[in-house]
């Protein structure tokens, strides 16, 4: 076959990326080892929602990628949101300064650079960072997102899926850790036990295993990430005045430690919005483009339930106008259901210093539709800021491969100054709203009050959880559940088995919380005899391996009750 010359392999990058509409400008195509600035790469604005992924080895340019990528989404009016992993996107606050070498590249591919400020929102899981707090209740969590962040295996999750729907069942609301923690002491007590043996598939047992989990969380800190208010993700479409989109940037300075907990709380923002928002159609620019940074974290060790969860989101949430973008080093952390709909491609350049390199390398130029680059040199050989494109033109066909030296950010490629980051935060509409935790009466309320009716308010201020005024260790007064045992047995947990000192009150003479006394009976709803149906089969399909197993045990009325989100989410604006 006769090789092309270069010019014709430049006529076919200009013919596949001449495009009508508007779009993200990425930069100008390299053929020959010439750059060609009268070739420039695009993604049409409208193809956004077919997702997309941005790989690449370390330190090959993948943030500065997404930085530029939300810069011109902003502008064009579009939402974005970003984990902000490193907190270097937290420059997109501030205006960059052109030096000669930077303007030197930006010329060289044909971009018009100056520097420029774009609207921020810095938010930060369970206010751990410089953010307005994000949390969720447990309720809205739900079972299937919390067994991943718990490490439970696929019977303990079943087994949480059925605390949930008990829970549901008698009004007992499950705002955070201690909620939860309530509801399962009380049906391994003996005046749960009755409630318990009717669950049927949650065995004493299990429930104990649960139990010390939901401790540990605690022990490691992690009851602050959820709780009241919860987060609306609405808050996440907003527009800034001047009509561009604003760039929410959600940062967790802890990830080290907590990388389980992030992944999946990025994966709860996404089926709250998923569930929530109307279909829409195509349009001709998403409402929100969403960036997952280390979307491996989400892969590894995920349960059936969890992979089928996050595969029904990516294919469904295109037709309500949200695009998302895995970020990650290979395509291979990806499995290949969620790779199949991941239609825009940027890949940075990969290494294959190892065996196991160079079998990735082998597997990620398989994907690519055949081209005039030798890939497997090209991705190998590839330059930081450069990358292998591939994206959906406006008739959804894949648009020619093309190596491109990708444009320049106009705002600054690192963290803004603390001092900016905080009289923005402290200036943000957000902040009267989510800044401070309330303690609403809840589940641990109800089973505590010895049966007493409540509603309301009971404290605003303390971080959900925390001890209330006048009850020392955090113990409700005239409950069952004693939170001074719990105590007891976290710091145990933080000192014997985290190796850490407490940073819990320190435990007089205090029982170990499996011998502690049974709870008073707890106010709930008169038991109803639940009618035995078939609607089990029918719904399984819909609900996942978890959930269908669950329902087809539970019978006709229990399984519409089971009707949570795709994750087993229920956001607060579906329980009104």
């Amino acid at each position: 076959m006769t090789s092309k010359s270069t010019a014709d392999k430049v006529a076919t990058i200009q013919q596949g990326y001449t495009l009508d509409g508007p779009t993200i400008e990425l930069g100008a195509a390299i053929v020959d080892g010439e750059l060609h600035k009268d070739a420039p790469v695009r993604l049409p604005l409208a193809m956004m929602n077919r997702h997309g992924l941005v790989a690449g080895a370390t330190g090959t340019g993948k943030t500065v990628t997404l930085h530029m990528m939300a810069e011109q989404l902003s502008t064009a009016g579009v939402p974005v949101f970003l984990a902000d992993i490193k907190g270097d996107l937290s420059g997109l606050a501030t205006a960059a300064t052109g030096s000669e070498k930077l303007l030197a590249r930006t010329e060289s591919i044909g971009q018009a650079w100056s520097g420029k400020t774009f609207p921020v929102e810095f938010l930060a899981l369970g206010g751990d960072g410089n953010g307005v707090p994000v949390r969720a209740t447990i309720t809205s969590f739900g079972p299937i997102l919390l067994s991943r962040v718990m490490d439970l295996n696929e019977t303990q999750e079943s087994s949480l899926q059925l605390v949930f729907h008990f829970a549901d069942k008698n009004n007992l609301e499950l705002i955070d850790l201690k909620d939860l923690r309530a509801v399962i002491q009380f049906l391994t007590s003996a005046e749960g036990k009755d409630q318990l043996t009717e669950l049927g598939g949650l065995s004493k047992a299990t429930a104990g295993v649960i139990l010390r989990e939901l401790i540990t969380l605690e022990a490691e800190g992690m009851e602050r990430f959820f709780g009241e208010p919860e987060f609306d993700t609405a808050e996440l479409l907003r527009t800034a005045p001047d009509g561009r989109g604003v760039v929410s940037c959600l940062e967790l300075p802890t990830l080290q430690t907590k990388p389980m907990l992030f992944s999946t709380f990025l994966m709860w923002l996404l089926a709250d919005l998923f569930e929530d928002l109307p279909e829409a159609g195509d349009l001709d620019k998403p409402k929100l483009v969403f960036f997952l940074d280390e979307a491996h974290l989400l892969f590894n060790g995920a349960s059936k339930a969890f992979l089928d969860a996050i595969t029904t989101t990516v294919r469904l949430i295109r037709s309500k106008g949200v695009g998302i973008f895995f970020v990650t080093q290979t395509p291979k952390d990806v499995p290949a259901d969620v790779l199949g709909q991941l239609a825009n491609r940027v890949q940075h350049a990969l290494r294959a210093y190892t065996p196991e390199d160079a079998k990735a390398l082998k597997a990620t130029v398989s994907t690519f539709p055949t081209s005039d680059y030798d890939l497997a040199e090209t991705l190998t050989t590839a330059g930081i800021g450069e990358a292998v494109i591939t994206v959906l033109n406006e008739k959804g066909a894949p648009t020619p491969v093309a190596l491109t030296r990708l444009r320049a950010p106009e705002s600054v490629m690192g963290p803004s100054t603390d001092a900016l980051i905080a009289s923005t935060v402290a200036g943000s509409a957000l902040l009267p709203k989510y800044g401070t935790a309330v303690d609403n009466v809840s589940a641990y309320e109800k089973i505590a009050a010895k049966g007493a009716d409540f509603t309301g308010t009971v404290s605003t201020g303390p971080a959900a959880g925390a001890a209330r005024p006048g009850n020392a260790g955090g113990a409700v007064q005239g409950g069952g559940v004693d939170q001074t045992a719990i105590d007891a047995e976290a710091r145990r947990i933080e000192e014997e088995i985290l190796g850490r000192p407490s940073s819990r009150p320190a435990p007089g003479n205090q029982p170990d919380y499996r011998e502690s006394p049974e709870p008073d009976a707890p106010h709930r709803a008169p038991r109803q005899a639940q009618p035995r149906g078939g609607i089990g089969d029918d719904i399984a399909g819909a609900l996942g391996s978890g959930l269908s197993s669950m329902a087809r045990s539970l019978g006709t009325q229990l399984g519409r009750e089971l009707l949570r989100g795709v994750f087993g989410t229920s956001s607060k604006r579906r329980r009104r």
